[in-house]
């Protein structure tokens, strides 16, 4: 009974925090003029009505949930892996660079490999962050910034030198490097949604499975709960924090990789990191570090980000206004203490009438 208390209250965060970033952005539309019922309508519903868009909003949160359960892994650990951008680019860029050079592979070893190579390419770039953290005592979140930054110079350097010949995109993978179903785009009206969202299905389960049910998975979470009495315990420090920055990157280079091959199908100059390292975070957030969490808050980010493209034709109304609502979410999610205080307040004056009462009747 209590345990399912702690799940109910768990649960109203998220919610709270979703409703109270769209009421923000309702809010802020009536101030400027706008009608926010249009454009919500125009968000959401119109999201739904097409195949194509429901296609295209579940491609976009495969990667963010490969991304966000990188981030999440690392802050069960009790670090703060904003790295997450550079290490999916690393895997991104890697993984087009293996399909590139061995393009007459058969499908199924070629995407493999290049999936492979994407993953543990993210992997080891984290790892760098974690070996200093765990050896030098080094701040990861600092050293992940830095590594975010020279993954981005690294990845345009090789795709102008490297990967193109003085050009700013990649030739395109070929068809073993594929990431698509004939029958995936037919139903989705050739949409870019492919494999690689039943991929991440499989890995939110693992994933479960692992912190959940075994001993490395608990040693992590035991590390990042207390480090001293684990190490105490006879739980080596060390080792589960370098093992949980290599898997949190790893996580995050497979979700680069997919995203590269799977919804571009080559890479090319990058102005910035790509948005789904922080968005990954993001929806880590909303999920409250749970895999089940993070995958459907991934498709509700893959959902709004869709949508906003709607808001400005069928709504008048700037897509910029999606970023407030998902970024209004983002905060309520950050000070769910706030949330939590109104709750647990509330929880306590039930409590005391009710001990009141019990205690009238005797």
């Amino acid at each position: 009974m209590r345990q399912s208390k702690g799940f109910l209250s768990s649960l109203i965060v998220p919610i709270m925090s979703i409703l109270f970033g769209f009421l923000f952005g309702a809010i802020l539309m009536l101030a400027f003029g706008y009608n926010p019922v249009e454009a919500y309508r125009a968000m959401i519903v119109s999201v739904f009505q097409s195949p194509y868009f429901i296609g295209e909003a579940l491609r976009q949160a495969t990667a963010l949930t490969f991304t966000g359960l990188g981030f999440a892994l690392a802050f069960q650990a009790g670090f703060f892996n904003i790295g997450i951008a550079g290490q999916a680019l690393a895997g991104w860029v890697s993984a087009v660079w293996v399909a590139l050079a061995f393009p007459d592979l058969p499908r199924i070893l070629l995407l493999t490999l290049s999936l492979g190579v994407g993953l543990l390419v993210g992997a080891v770039w984290a790892s760098i962050a974690g070996f200093l953290r765990a050896y030098f005592g080094t701040s990861e979140v600092i050293v992940s910034i830095m590594l975010n930054y020279t993954a981005l110079q690294v990845t345009n350097y090789l795709i102008r030198n490297v990967l193109s010949e003085a050009g700013n995109t990649t030739a395109r993978v070929g068809e073993n490097a594929n990431m698509g179903f004939q029958w995936l785009s037919t139903l989705t009206q050739n949409s870019r949604l492919n494999v690689g969202f039943f991929i991440a299905i499989v890995v939110v389960i693992l994933y479960w499975v692992f912190m959940t049910k075994t001993t490395a998975g608990f040693e992590i979470r035991a590390v990042g709960l207390n480090a001293s009495a684990s190490k105490y315990a006879g739980m080596s420090a060390e080792k589960n924090i370098i093992l949980s920055m290599f898997l949190s990157g790893a996580l995050a280079g497979l979700g680069g990789a997919i995203h590269g091959l799977g919804t571009f199908g080559n890479i090319f100059t990058q102005g910035g990191l790509p948005d789904i390292g922080f968005n990954g975070i993001a929806v880590a957030l909303l999920g409250l570090g749970n895999p089940f969490g993070i995958f459907f808050s991934s498709i509700l980010f893959g959902v709004l980000n869709i949508g906003a493209g709607f808001m400005p034709n069928q709504a008048g109304v700037p897509d910029e206004m999606a970023n407030i609502v998902i970024a209004a979410i983002i905060f309520f999610v950050g000070a769910n203490y706030i949330i939590r205080y109104f709750i647990d307040k509330r929880a306590a004056k039930k409590q005391t009438a009710s001990s009141t009462s019990q205690g009238g009747d005797v």
